[in-house]
């Protein structure tokens, strides 16, 4: 293969483009088929018809189709579908072939000929006017021209599944932005890309560019001042915390992504069809904030948001799994996250870590169930979450094991018993830890007071994740 014209750094990890099927992402394959029936429910109409009929919505169909055979025929027919809906040809045939292999030769659906014939040559004709027009504006050196030049090339490439192409066009056009509303545009047409190509690492780089844009835009350069006061900018802003919370949640880090899901408004200007609906919203947040925040958090930020309580309300089993969890029902908590489990596990974006956090969940409720105890049989302990002693015995011991719960297990009598606990002791300890804190941060305190006095300031730098654990842990 010939070698390639030298890359821009950020767009290297594209090389490996679409190859005619589109996968799930590498090393995040589902474990194991996911069962639907009766006790399991799902309905593919009802959820496919949340999202636009475009490449991202095939991706979520092959995947559904990939570990629910039972789904299969139905997912892939509408993946064949949609993907005749959009102009590439290559997906079309992945889809296709996908499909027939699944229903046999005897239902099997032959290549619509004339529509790939007729969409390759206008694929040919606008790719070559496209070009075309670029060379122009390059010639005449009209640097508005030559960016739309670009972002045209990249929405090109991208309908067609060439997202190193596109990439590289994207990039390309920010040295080109005449101003802050530009650079806005291009950082979006890249999350766009990264969130399809499930790349989240990189994804903070492009947010962190956007809302540094955005608060040049502002006047006065105060961006939290004019957002409320400024619809397109919160528009901006609630597709920027999207992009950081799935970043967040893609990584596994669940606390900051939790936070980050309770701060996203309501109008994300076609993200909500493109990237996340609102029930995934609310599903992730749930999932995530179950699993991380303290029991009063989890009050605040998820029932008296008003914010999150409207996503809450596109999937009301979620706040039966919230107001469960409050009551201290970890039984219905627990009965009611495998009731929905095919739902979690046919999302494409959460499939990995759907047993992840449902440990987590179970773990903090038998933590905190346990508090008010000295001692409790492991029998009461098993029937209060709906499990059997000896996987009830399991978690436990692992709980122990790692210090969240300071007790022992009498094995024989099947009793779980709280350590004796020198209450003195620990009084004196905490309050010693809490002095040595508020001494500490005194200290910062005045060296910044200095510091301003001297002049010397330096601008904090915009970090969503440590605000939110910031914030999270002030509430």
């Amino acid at each position: 293969m010939a070698s390639n014209p030298a890359l821009d750094p950020e767009d290297t990890y594209m090389e490996d483009s679409f190859t005619g099927e589109i996968p799930t992402k590498p090393g995040k394959r589902a474990s194991s088929t996911v069962v639907v029936d009766e006790d399991h429910p799902f309905d593919l109409e009802a959820y496919i018809s949340n999202y636009d009929h475009d490449r991202s919505t095939v991706k979520r169909l092959l995947f559904i189709a990939s570990v629910c055979p039972s789904l299969a025929p139905q997912a892939l027919s509408k993946a064949v579908e949609y993907a005749l809906e959009g102009r590439d040809t290559t997906l079309y045939h992945s889809v296709l072939t996908s499909y027939n292999n699944v229903v046999g030769p005897q239902n099997a659906v032959p290549v619509n000929q004339e529509w790939v014939e007729t969409t390759a040559s206008k694929a040919q004709a606008e790719k070559d006017k496209l070009e075309v027009e670029l060379k122009m504006y390059t010639g005449n050196m009209i640097k508005e021209s030559i960016r739309m030049g670009h972002n045209e090339l990249g929405h090109f490439y991208r309908s067609h599944g060439d997202h190193a192409t596109a990439l590289r066009h994207y990039t390309k056009s920010r040295e080109f932005c005449t101003s802050s509303s530009h650079v806005v545009d291009m950082s979006l047409n890249i999350l766009e890309l990264l969130l399809e190509e499930q790349n989240y690492p990189h994804i903070s780089t492009y947010v962190f560019k956007a809302e540094a844009a955005l608060e040049a835009s502002a006047p006065g350069g105060d961006k939290k001042k004019q957002a409320g006061s400024n619809p397109d900018k919160e528009k901006v802003q609630a597709k920027l915390d999207l992009a950081m919370a799935l970043s967040l949640l893609g990584q596994s880090q669940y606390e900051p992504a939790a936070w980050a899901f309770m701060k996203i408004g309501k109008v994300l200007q076609g993200w909500d069809r493109k990237v996340a609906s609102p029930s995934d919203i609310a599903i992730y947040g749930t999932l995530c904030a179950l699993a991380t925040f303290e029991r009063r958090q989890v009050k605040v930020a998820l029932l008296e948001s008003e914010t999150f309580t409207y996503y809450l309300e596109q999937e009301p089993y979620m706040r039966d799994i919230i107001d469960a969890y409050l009551a201290s029902k970890f039984r219905t908590v627990l009965a009611l996250l495998e009731r929905y489990s095919a739902r979690h596990l046919l999302d494409n974006l959460l499939n990995s870590h759907v047993k992840t956090l449902v440990k987590l969940i179970k773990d903090r409720a038998l933590v905190l169930y346990f508090g008010p105890f000295s001692s409790i049989r492991l029998e009461s302990l098993a029937e209060a979450f709906g499990l059997t002693t000896e996987e009830t015995e399991k978690n436990v011991v692992s709980l122990i094991q790692d210090g969240s719960i300071r007790g022992r297990v009498d094995s024989h009598n099947k009793i779980l018993k709280a350590k004796d606990l020198d209450h003195r002791t620990e009084l004196f300890l905490r309050a010693t830890k809490t002095g040595k804190e508020i001494a500490a941060a005194n200290r910062k305190l005045l060296y910044r007071l200095r510091l301003q006095e001297a002049d010397v300031v330096v601008k904090a730098p915009k970090t969503i994740h440590m605000e939110n654990i910031n914030y999270g842990s002030a509430m």
